[in-house]
């Protein structure tokens, strides 16, 4: 019977475990499950039967196999958690409501919502990372027995999600076989003509010479027998979705690929790898920038191995991988080797070393508040390469290749990264921008005063910094935002002759997804909305008029005295003039009249063209109340309520902010770009004026343009 193939499979790595929950387990699925099958037609309890089979390969413990037993139940038949825990106890039913949790996230049909399955995934299991290795098995037998399914668009989208977010998963928990198997099973699916071209290139390759990876693999193990060191080589040929991606990523042809061959000596011990690595390099040529030591510093998931490529017997480019048994074993079946190693508590330990990649994921979509956002940091946390570099006292810190002191600060600690003000690096002050290369010795520079830049932004790497600078920024101008985009609908409404008032707004919230008021004013004062999208959203007819507005205005234009009637003309945007200012016309072709201000750059290059000048004047038309934009610059201190003060003050000058940018900001003072709608210059001179006297301005000007 195949339970007894699987408890044989569990005494052999645990020889005196009780296995009577794997039976129960079994005999509960098979009872619940009696009436149900599979796509193909053979009977559901095939596929817990399978997923437990696959647990027993990377030799999980009992309650995680009695739980790849029981996975489904609960989900797909009358079975409850309640039924669960009376009959297997706690641990089981927190695993087994781990792994329904996941199932109940839905598959969307929209590809690029799987950052959202994503954020689930994760939160459904942080707690125990057991839960994400039952759900890979799961998985696994499903993309083995995806071929059953008719529906095209339903096998796609299982394997696009299987490609986004379970090989990353597999990767990072370090099990090798399951994460080449899932990759090749969606590559099938995903892209059949492309697998099947490279499958095809590779059979003809071996035709070619069908002997020479056993060549190689004795050539190796002979030269290690020489020096007295025993070894199991193993070689094979890449996999067809490794060899797709160097050809999209490098943009280089199959032809032009000269590294297809993959070797593995394993040792018995640690004290032989650098031996071993010795005599590779001493007999044949080491490829430069391709040695790694992940023996020193080994991954985030424990993978311990030294990487090389050479040239190789029969002047092949082949990569080496050389590892002891110990490592091999971690190497092929990642986290989950920790539990013949250790007390399984300690590797269920929600801090275990790890997988602490694991909870900073959940932290950085804890911290971004976009789906897309979500997607652009997971992938960038799963797919990175690294550095490593050390503190002061010698502690090694893995960060992402292209990381800054900032992203190191943050490592170290969130607050030394707070409170980061300047770096040495090997002994040196540098910008804290300056990249970070292996072997680096970094110290960071603090202050209590200091608190995060946005510059930082820029230049950090690594997604949780990025996360929390954001987060930090946000928190400390919320207040600010709020009251500057309270003013800036307000204004809105009243340009429209529409009644303003707080349960009006109330209408926007579902539209905009935001959860209040407050957050609504946020968003528009830090132009995340724009203050026409929100009067779209309540008035469907603000559109239609909005553009009779136009129409009255351009019944209404500005009138400018010096021109033939009829002759058209624009306010040129190099400049921005508004009525005050003083002016010329320049006639262009096909353009009409061009207005500049009479300072304007643009006209030096004219002065050699009178002919084309025209003297022209704005004519006050007291009937005529259309406003302009004027721009201006200001610098104004760093503190809470500065944009508040701003932003009163142009309003009680009747101006009234169209648009507002933050070109700088650091922790004394804000830099901004407003545009204030003025109905000419003296208006404009005048807010100007009244902004220049409050104690928060540094400096203001007008710019044009």
């Amino acid at each position: 019977m195949e339970i007894e193939s699987i408890v044989n499979s569990v005494k052999s790595y645990d020889p005196n475990v009780n296995c009577d929950q794997i039976l129960e387990a079994y005999n509960f699925s098979k009872k619940v499950h009696s009436k149900q099958k599979r796509a193909s037609g053979s009977p559901y309890l095939e596929h817990p039967i399978q997923v437990a089979k696959l647990l027993t390969e990377i030799k999980l413990d009992v309650p995680s196999i009695a739980t790849g037993l029981l996975h489904d139940t609960v989900e797909d038949t009358e079975t409850t958690i309640s039924d669960i825990k009376n009959k297997f106890g706690n641990e089981i039913t927190h695993l087994v409501d781990g792994l329904t949790k996941i199932n109940q996230i839905s598959l969307k049909k929209n590809l690029n919502s799987e950052s959202d399955n994503f954020r689930k995934l994760l939160l459904a299991t942080s707690k125990d990372i057991r839960v994400i290795l039952i759900k890979l098995a799961d998985r696994l037998h499903n993309m083995r027995t995806l071929h059953h399914f008719d529906d095209m668009n339903k096998k796609y989208r299982i394997a696009f999600e299987t490609q986004e977010v379970y090989v990353p998963l597999a990767q990072k928990l370090g099990i090798k076989e399951w994460q080449d198997e899932l990759e090749d099973y969606s590559f099938q699916i995903i892209n059949s003509d492309a697998r099947n071209s490279i499958i095809e290139r590779l059979n003809y390759l071996n035709k070619k010479d069908e002997t020479i990876i056993d060549d190689i693999q004795n050539n190796l193990k002979n030269l290690l027998e020489k020096e007295n060191i025993k070894s199991k080589v193993e070689g094979r040929l890449k996999k067809p979705y490794s060899i797709w991606l160097k050809i999209k990523n490098k943009n280089i042809t199959f032809e032009q690929l000269s590294d297809i061959m993959a070797f593995r000596i394993i040792l018995n011990s640690s004290h032989y790898c650098y031996q071993a690595l010795g005599v590779i390099h001493k007999n044949f040529s080491m490829v430069p920038g391709r040695f790694k030591d992940f023996i020193s510093v080994p991954k985030e998931n424990g993978y311990r191995s030294l990487h090389t490529t050479i040239i190789g017997p029969k002047n092949k480019k082949i990569e080496i991988q050389i590892r002891s048994k110990a490592m091999h074993e971690i190497a092929e079946f990642g986290v989950a080797a920790h539990w013949k190693y250790k007390d399984p508590k300690e590797v269920k330990e929600k801090d275990s070393k790890e997988y602490n990649w694991l909870h900073n994921l959940i932290e950085i979509i804890d911290q971004v508040p976009t789906k897309d956002e979500i997607n652009n940091y997971t992938r960038i946390q799963l797919f990175k390469d690294y550095v490593y570099v050390f503190s002061p006292k010698g502690d090694i810190y893995e960060l992402p290749k292209n990381a800054t002191s900032i992203d190191f600060a943050y490592a170290v600690h969130s607050e030394v990264g707070d409170s980061c003000i300047g770096t040495k690096i090997n002994g040196k002050m540098q910008p804290l921008n300056m990249k970070l290369n292996n072997g680096d010795q970094i110290e960071i520079i603090t202050s209590n005063e200091s608190t995060p830049s946005p510059l930082w932004r820029r230049f950090a790497v690594t997604s949780r910094v990025r996360s929390r600078i954001k987060k930090f920024i946000r928190s400390q101008k919320r207040d600010e935002y709020i009251t500057l985009g309270k003013e800036i609908i307000n204004s809105s409404f009243e340009n429209e002759n529409l009644n303003f008032n707080e349960n009006i707004l109330k209408k926007s919230l579902n539209k905009f997804n935001v959860k209040n008021i407050e957050d609504l004013y946020e968003m528009l004062g830090s132009g995340t909305f724009t203050p026409t999208s929100v009067l779209k959203s309540i008035y469907p007819e603000f559109k239609i008029n909005n553009s009779e507005n136009k129409k009255n205005k351009k019944n209404k234009p500005i009138l400018l005295k010096g021109l033939t009637p009829g002759m058209a003309y624009n306010l040129s945007r190099c400049c921005s003039p508004i009525p005050g200012d003083k002016i010329v016309g320049i006639i262009t072709a096909g353009s009409g009249v061009l207005i500049h201000t009479i300072d304007c750059e643009t006209l030096e290059s004219l002065s050699n063209m009178p002919e084309r000048w025209l003297d022209v004047s704005w004519e006050y038309d007291p009937k005529n109340s259309k406003f302009q934009v004027g721009r201006i610059k200001i610098i104004i201190i760093n503190k809470p309520g500065s944009l508040g003060i701003v932003s009163t003050v142009i309003a009680n000058n009747n101006g009234n902010i169209s648009n507002i940018h933050f070109d700088n900001r650091n922790k004394d003072f804000y830099e901004l770009s407003v545009d204030i709608e003025v109905r000419n210059s003296n208006h404009l001179k005048n807010i100007i004026a009244a902004l220049r006297i409050e104690e928060v301005t540094s400096s203001i000007e007008r710019i044009k343009g």
